[in-house]
């Protein structure tokens, strides 16, 4: 194991425990207040994700990688943990037990994706088996665009319906990545032939520019809504978390089309 493993799974439980705490977060803030068994598991995850940052933020690049890969396995265990835990509350959302409870299905499906995105990466990163770079374009790419296009939907529900102009926006991003998700999905289908280096830097290149633009459009969300100058029900702090996985994944992007194209990535760094 080498300095990249270590640098390359600590930026990866930073990013994702931090998100994982913030979903603790939501899903209490959607329990009835009767619900205080689901409320206080939440309120364990929450605690359990905040330690787990603060311990990821302790360590720097030069840490032993053995002990990072031991780090790894506690997290992972964590992960699997809160999905568990989301799937859980899924079910009982669809199967009519949460009557008035205030977390869309899709939202806790949501969730539990990205929870077992978490669990996933950290296993590949201790097995040494990280996939090669036309399959992390086209598998990340498809995990990515179908979270942006949720994010769209969940911003048109829970802004006040009078806003209709944003609410007409976040409806168009979320139309907008239904499309590039179903084309990510032909990309998909159609390997190993579609794996040639122009059709996935058009790929990339697509992707960007659409998840740019989103992104832009949640800054401005953010900012109207931590400024109070929008009626709507989304907590600052979903609005920024929402923003922040957009930055993400145009740093993925970023990532892959340097490692594609051999052009330096410029201000390549952790966190």
């Amino acid at each position: 194991m080498s300095n990249g493993f270590v640098v390359r799974s600590l930026d990866e439980i930073r990013f994702w425990s931090r998100i994982m705490k913030e979903h603790s977060l939501f899903l209490r803030l959607g329990f009835r207040c009767e619900d205080t068994q689901l409320i206080n598991e939440a309120n364990y995850f929450y605690s359990t994700f905040e330690a787990i940052e603060s311990r990821a933020h302790a360590f720097d690049a030069g840490a032993d990688p053995q002990t990072i890969q031991r780090f790894n396995v506690e997290v992972h265990t964590a992960a699997s943990h809160i999905w568990a835990f989301k799937r859980k509350v899924l079910g009982l959302i669809l199967q009519c037990q949460l009557p008035g409870a205030n977390n869309f299905p899709l939202l806790v499906d949501h969730t539990s994706r990205e929870a077992n995105y978490f669990r996933n990466r950290l296993e590949q990163l201790n097995a040494g088996r990280l996939d090669a770079l036309p399959d992390a374009i086209i598998n990340e790419n498809v995990f990515f665009l179908r979270i942006m296009a949720d994010h769209a939907k969940f911003i048109a529900h829970l802004l006040d319906p009078s806003e209709r102009k944003l609410v007409d926006q976040a409806r168009q991003f979320s139309e907008d990545f239904d499309q590039l998700l179903f084309q990510a999905r032909d990309i998909d289908s159609m390997r190993p032939q579609s794996q040639t280096m122009p059709l996935l830097d058009q790929f990339l290149d697509q992707n960007r520019v659409s998840v740019k633009s989103l992104r832009d459009f949640k800054k401005t969300a953010r900012d109207l809504i931590e400024a109070c100058r929008i009626k709507s029900i989304i907590h600052p702090l979903l609005a920024d978390h929402v923003f922040r996985e957009a930055e993400r994944f145009l740093f993925i992007i970023d990532v892959f089309e340097s490692s594609l194209t051999g052009q330096p990535l410029q201000n390549l760094q952790m966190d």
